[in-house]
């Protein structure tokens, strides 16, 4: 017997024989569900479909599906949609901000009120995508050569967007967070515009699930005291907590 998870994927599947991809908000709206059991049903149901860049398309027909490998994985989804609406409560009008590359970026943006007006810096494919459905925002894509791993683009030239704004708030993704590593993540490549970013912006905020605490990864960004604020998803550990109001560093989740 058909269950309804399958019925709601098998809807989809029909719906995108005549279109090329459906917003995740208007397929909830047409199966009269949440987004999340969207992202639910498609990361438990084994189908050709995929959320990519905030968009329900078919991986068999969309050309950009090798883009967002570690989206179509759908990893820790409840915990960056909380994330997504915790940090898109900071996010005030005619605010500059810098979007880090990263998965849960498309969760905060996502979450933003079409309502605010705001300009966005970002670098990374997903994160364009997603700022793209927001009426209100000014994009400034930092662009260069494209890297297939991480879905950023890397520049080519000595000159970087970054060189000419002054981003007031500044969201920094981080794989790993270790009290005497710091914030670390997977690929070098990223380094470069995140020390920039937050080298130019007012804030740093550091954004990451509570499975990145106590992890270290190959690339360091910086050490903790380097931020204004760390939001996640649940409390961390005791010795985290104590480092935080040692240095005057916000903690929110």
């Amino acid at each position: 017997m058909e269950t309804q998870p399958q019925k709601r994927v098998n809807a989809l599947i029909e719906q995108l024989k005549t279109t090329d991809k459906i917003h995740l908000k208007q397929a909830a709206q047409m199966l009269a569900v949440s987004e999340m059991t969207i992202r639910r049903d498609l990361s438990n149901q084994s189908s050709c479909l995929a959320v990519l860049g905030g968009y329900v398309v078919n991986q068999a027909r969309h050309t950009i599906s090798q883009y967002f490998v570690s989206d179509q994985k759908d990893k820790h989804v409840d915990e960056k949609r909380y994330i997504g609406k915790l940090v898109s409560q900071f996010v005030d009008e005619n605010d500059t901000i810098f979007f880090d590359c990263g998965t849960t970026m498309q969760f905060i943006i996502d979450e933003i009120s079409d309502d605010i007006a705001f300009t966005a810096i970002c670098y990374s494919l997903n994160a364009f995508l997603a700022l793209q459905n927001k009426p209100k925002c000014k994009i400034i894509l930092c662009g260069g050569q494209y890297q297939l791993n991480n879905a950023i683009f890397t520049n080519i030239s000595s000159h970087n967007p970054l060189d000419f704004i002054c981003p007031n708030k500044a969201f920094i993704s981080a794989a790993g967070i270790d009290l005497t590593q710091g914030a670390t993540c997977y690929h070098f490549d990223e380094l470069n515009m995140k020390h920039q970013a937050m080298k130019k912006s007012n804030q740093n905020i550091l954004i990451a699930d509570h499975t990145k605490f106590n992890q270290v990864k190959p690339a360091f960004i910086c050490n903790l005291d380097q931020f204004n604020l760390v939001m996640t998803d649940r409390a961390p550990d005791l010795g985290y907590v104590a480092y935080f109001e040692e240095n005057n560093i916000g903690l929110i989740y």
